[in-house]
């Protein structure tokens, strides 16, 4: 699997129609020292790139301690709107836009505008966009020196997350993928109970989440244009949010939320959630590249993910942990219950919806959505284990997921989810993506980075990219 090349900023602002008139000269970019160092006066200059979704929450964070420079979205009247909307974070989102925005932010609707103009007064960059477009985001801000905070999943593509941890640990920079779970309490202790055996051996582990069932649809056939293309609202821009994707005409089918759904623009109910859900159990068994994934789908029409699906993966041994069968269930559907549970059902109340159950010899560790919430399984194990529990052998986080990203660039380290833990992780996702895709038995050659027993796949693998959307 070849690395996928950069384009060169000058052929950008040739072939763009938004290139001319801007600056000849390129910005010089340099950071003190590998992976960030501390400023002047504590306080990094941030840009955020998809305000008006996700960005919210990074926003409003980032306003109470960095300076937000520039804001940059495709729907400027969508993050208006949200501004006043009866979402919870309405009034704090619009309290902290309009304090950064009477400070000088500026508002960009194409972040290559925004880079080209900026790059050199930008630290670090939030990328909140929709799946597809994570990775020209993020290379570009890496090619110029940016440290990158990027949302789950870290890319749509598995050669995508694989150049991505490449080109982040050449530069040295920081970087973090937005798995707020991974900075949580609970994380760590599941990473202290698995490495000491608590439990004893794991082969097998599931994870399972109520999506798509009750946030958007799946298993949907193409939207229908033969009679009516639907208008596009005012200040939209369409092209830009399909970016590299094929063009289309705009349909709210795909935009501004339910494009999760969308093999083109998103990575399904899998891609949403495992980042999440199977993150601790992943770490803490040390899990790099499966050997073989396989899934079962229903409603599976070629142009959305399915409706459900159990998605399994095999993993060879690791030192002395044995070969690890894990389980993927989403659509509603749930693992069954090991024999020493069945007087005892923990699969109820915050670990119904979504949830990962790491199964030992006659215990379980169950985990909540972000691994927030760890508990072992049966109650009088937990019990009879409690007194000999290891001690903290881990780093904790202090403070959010995102403050962990900030605090690493200015103490000169790495994050605790960065491209070298998150791509491969990320990958195992996408490769549990594509057997869902095809339905086939899948071998997966994790050193050669392919499929070894199926062309079709490995074309899944990567993608084409149109010019101009990838500044070096």
């Amino acid at each position: 699997m070849s690395d996928i090349p950069p384009i060169n900023r000058r052929n950008f602002i040739k072939k763009s129609a938004i290139g001319a008139g801007m600056l000849s000269t390129l910005p010089s970019i340099s950071k003190a020292t590998p992976y960030g160092g501390a400023s002047a006066n504590g306080k990094l200059n941030v840009a955020i790139v998809g305000v008006g979704g996700k960005g919210r929450g990074p926003t409003v964070e980032t306003s109470q301690n960095h300076n937000i420079v520039a804001l940059c979205d495709v729907n400027f009247p969508g993050v208006d709107a949200a501004r006043k909307s009866e979402h919870w974070q309405a009034a704090d989102f619009d309290a902290a836009l309009t304090k950064v925005e009477n400070k000088g932010a500026k508002r960009y609707t194409d972040y290559r505008v925004m880079f080209e103009e900026m790059a050199d007064k930008i630290d670090a960059v939030i990328i909140s966009t929709p799946d597809h477009m994570h990775y020209p985001i993020a290379l570009s801000a890496l090619n110029l020196g940016i440290h990158v905070y990027c949302e789950k999943p870290l890319t749509h593509k598995v050669a995508e997350a694989r150049h991505l941890a490449k080109v982040a640990k050449k530069k040295g920079l920081v970087t973090q993928m937005g798995n707020q779970g991974h900075s949580m309490e609970g994380t760590r202790l599941v990473y202290e109970w698995v490495n000491a055996g608590v439990i004893g051996e794991i082969k097998e582990v599931h994870s399972w989440t109520d999506r798509p069932a009750i946030f958007w649809q799946q298993g949907l056939e193409k939207p229908d244009h033969s009679e009516m293309i639907p208008v596009k609202p005012d200040g939209f821009e369409w092209d830009l949010w399909l970016g590299v994707a094929d063009k289309r005409p705009y349909d709210p089918a795909y935009a501004p939320f339910r494009w999760r759904a969308y093999l083109d623009f998103g990575c399904g109910a899998l891609g949403d959630m495992a980042c999440h859900i199977m993150d601790s159990s992943f770490w803490a068994l040390g899990l790099e590249s499966p050997t073989s994934i396989s899934a079962a789908c229903t409603n599976l029409t070629g142009y959305t993910y399915p409706v459900s699906s159990v998605v399994t993966f095999q993993f060879p041994a690791r030192g002395k942990m044995p070969p690890v069968t894990f389980k993927w269930y989403d659509g509603d559907m749930r693992p069954s219950i090991p024999n020493f549970l069945k007087r005892e059902n923990p699969l109820t109340g915050q670990y119904h919806s979504n949830g990962t159950m790491i199964v030992g010899e006659d215990a379980i560790i169950l985990t909540d959505t972000y691994s927030k919430g760890a508990r072992i399984f049966p109650y009088a194990k937990f019990q009879e284990l409690r007194s000999d529990l290891p001690g903290k052998s881990l780093r904790r986080i202090k403070g959010s997921h995102l403050n962990e990203f900030y605090s690493a660039i200015l103490e000169g380290r790495k994050a605790s989810s960065d491209f070298e833990y998150a791509a491969p992780f990320t990958e195992t996702i996408l490769l549990g993506t594509i057997a869902q895709q095809t339905q086939r038995d899948l071998t997966f050659d994790g050193k050669a980075g392919k499929f070894i027993n199926d062309d079709e796949a490995n074309k899944l693998l990567t993608k084409d990219y149109p010019d101009g959307w990838i500044l070096s």
